[in-house]
Parts: C-alpha cells; structure tokens; sequence
C-alpha cells in the first residue's frame, strides 16, 4: 500500500502530475529488457523529468494465479523504485488475457479504471495526465477524474496476425478515441492515418538512447571471429515480418561471408528456412551494450522485412541504431523507412535484396562526424520533448 500524500494546488514550474500505462508487457518485463522498447523509454524520460510532479506507472492487468506461481519460486520482479511521489499499481484478476468482445472489454477497462483511480488517490495525484499505451486503455476506460489523455500508439495492433482475434475491438478503440477527441502520438504516419485522432496528435518516430551509442566497444569474441563481410540483421524474428527469401538470396550471394541474425525466434519456421545456408547463424539476445558493439563491428546492417500492412506501419528502432553504429544500411523501400535517413539502401519490392547489400558494402560506413550528428538529431530524448508537449500540454518555450 501507498501512503497518502499531501497535495497542494500550487505546483512549482507548472510541473504535472501523470499516470503512465503500460501494454502487453510490465515493469517487470521493461525493466528486464533494460527499458529498451518504445513505451519503456517514454517511461524512464517520466521517471527523471523535472516537469513531472508524481508519477504513477501501472501496469496492465495480471493474472493472480501465475503472479503467486512466480513469487512462490522465487521469481521476483525488478524492483520499482517508488517513493514519496512516485508509484507502482499492479491490477490483478484471475484470466491472463483481456477477453476479445467489445462490451466485455468495456467491462473489464471500466474496472481498471477504477483501479487507476483509487492509485491516484492514495498518492495525491491532481487531475493527472495520462499516457497510456493501451489501446484498450485509451479507447474504453472513462478517466473522468483525469487531466489530459494521450494514446501513445507505437504499434499497429490490427494488423498483427498473433493478435487477429482483438482485432474488431482495436478498430472499436479506435473509433471510441476519435469520439472522445482524446490525443495521439503515433511512431508512422501509417499508425496515425488508421486511427484518424480528431483531437490533437503527433508523428514522433523511435529514436535512440546517445549513452549506448557514443563510443560502443569491441564486439564479443563470437562475432568477431565470424567470417567478413559480417552482414548483420537485429530484431525479433517472425515470419509475418522478415523475408526468409532475401535472407537467403543474400546469403549465396556472399558465401564466404556471415549473415548473423540477432535477435528472439518467434518463428521456428524461419530456422526451417535458412537451416540450408552454412553461413547464416542465428544467434540468441543479447544485452544492450554488445548489441551497440556488434553493429559497430558489422560490415553492413540490414532490414529485410516483407511489404504488408504491418511492416508499413512500423517505425524500425533497428534503422535508427545501425545509423548510430555509423554502419551502411540495405532495407525494404517501406514508408517508414524512407523518412528515417537518405544514405539508407532502398530496395524495392521485387527487386533483389542481394543487389542492394552490394550497394550498401560498396557506400561503406559513415565518417564519425556524421554518426555523432545523427545520434543527437535522433535521441530519445528530442523524441520526448515532442511527445511531453502533446502529452502534458507545453510549448517548445517550456522544454
């Protein structure tokens, strides 16, 4: 439980008071990932911004049953660093998914809202701004006794195939979001144009984090004794994303080579795929600062993502680090990535990916001038600054 806290309607600097939900993952999970995703970043700008008076972090609803389970076999969270003005609620009920029907959602959002209400409360929150990255959240919980109320939307949740059955309610959300005139920030302009916000809204694209990119170190012994060129791709592997065929084009293509792929398979199909190429090795996770030092390392970076609804969607966090690794890039032409830098590689939709990893190799890497300019026109930090003036009503003079 929170002590109660006492409140005061003069607040110093026009500093406000915010409630910031999470989706699909926790502050366990955040926090286990280094804080690495969207949301998670937004949240660790919140946890040390001056302008934010107290802040309350909730997460999304949990299953009780599996929550006792772990604490029973010693598998505790990260602990939350709470405090006179800084919170943590953990809503819990016994089924581990929200269910799929928009009136039980309506249901079951309601009750959370109350949740959040009641956290509120006990930690002395005044008409607090919200920043929920919960569609559910912003489109089916009330927040009367709230301030404004931004969608931080850094995914496009109907098209994920994994996700088909919530499908229906997203648009739902979607729709009660646009009638409510309640704000967006979207990462693509793809994101935006689907939820067709009426109130007020913003593109803000992912960025990256300077202190991980400024001097990366020597990459792990196992990639650097890896066959060069070292053509590297990082990220979650599914096949409703990456382009096995292209893979595997361009793993012929440089047979003395290594295409190392970086990342978690949530496909087993993929290691199917590319199980016949000698030189493409799959390797598991890896913390954040042997990630830097092996895209430092790499020869070339790539992003071989099929064209769908969902990849035209994304805003790739890959692009902006293997930029800020200063290493050449070869990409599908897919809008998003078209905004994020000119040096990027495009290759178009069937035309050969092998034939722009050449193009790549052949531009080579950024001097250090202009991986150093394009780590601090990309931080996270220039990103919050957008998504605070939406979020918690500031101008630019403010920042």
């Amino acid at each position: 439980m929170f002590e109660p806290v006492a409140t005061s309607s003069a607040k110093a600097n026009n500093a406000r008071d915010v409630v910031f939900t999470f989706y699909q993952e926790s502050w366990r999970n955040a926090a286990g990932r280094e804080m690495y995703m969207a949301g998670p970043r937004l949240l660790a700008t919140l946890m040390s911004e001056p302008s934010v008076q107290r802040l309350l972090v909730a997460n999304p609803y949990r299953s009780a049953p599996i929550q006792w389970a772990r604490r029973l076999i010693g598998q505790y969270a990260a602990p939350f660093p709470a405090g006179a003005t800084r919170a943590l609620v953990e809503p819990m009920r016994l089924r581990r998914r929200d269910p799929s029907s928009v009136q039980s959602l309506e249901r079951v959002y309601q009750a959370y809202d109350r949740v959040l209400e009641r956290a509120a409360m006990r930690l002395g929150l005044e008409r607090p701004a919200v920043i929920a990255t919960s569609p559910f959240v912003a489109g089916f919980s009330p927040l009367r006794w709230a301030g404004n109320i931004t969608f931080y939307a850094w995914d496009d949740w109907p098209s994920g195939l994994p996700v088909r059955r919530w499908w229906t309610a997203y648009e739902q959300a979607f729709a009660r979001i646009r009638d409510s005139g309640r704000a967006v920030v979207g990462v693509s302009q793809a994101i935006l144009d689907r939820i067709q916000p009426t109130g007020p809204s913003a593109l803000v694209s992912n960025g990256v984090a300077p202190e991980e990119w400024r001097q990366p170190g020597p990459p792990p012994a196992w990639f650097a004794k890896l066959p060069a060129p070292r053509i590297l791709y990082v990220g979650a592997m599914t096949g409703e994303r990456l382009d096995c065929d292209a893979i595997g084009e361009t793993a012929a293509r440089f047979p003395s080579g290594t295409v190392v792929l970086l990342g978690p398979v949530h496909d087993t199909g993929i290691l199917n795929q590319l199980r016949r190429y000698p030189n493409v090795r799959i390797q598991p996770p890896v913390g954040r600062l042997e990630v830097a030092s092996v895209i430092h390392a790499a020869e070339v970076c790539i992003m071989p993502h099929r064209f769908s609804r969902l990849t035209t969607a994304m805003s790739p966090v890959k692009l902006y680090e293997y930029l800020a690794g200063g290493r050449p890039v070869a990409a599908s032409d897919l809008p998003p990535v078209r905004a994020v830098d000119p040096r990027i590689v495009l290759v178009k939709e069937g035309y050969s990916f092998a034939d722009g990893v050449e193009e790549a190799l052949s531009r080579g890497p950024l001097d250090e001038a202009d991986r150093q300019t394009f780590i601090d026109a990309n931080s996270w930090g220039r990103r919050h600054k957008h998504i605070l003036r939406v979020a918690l009503g500031r101008t630019a003079a403010e920042d």
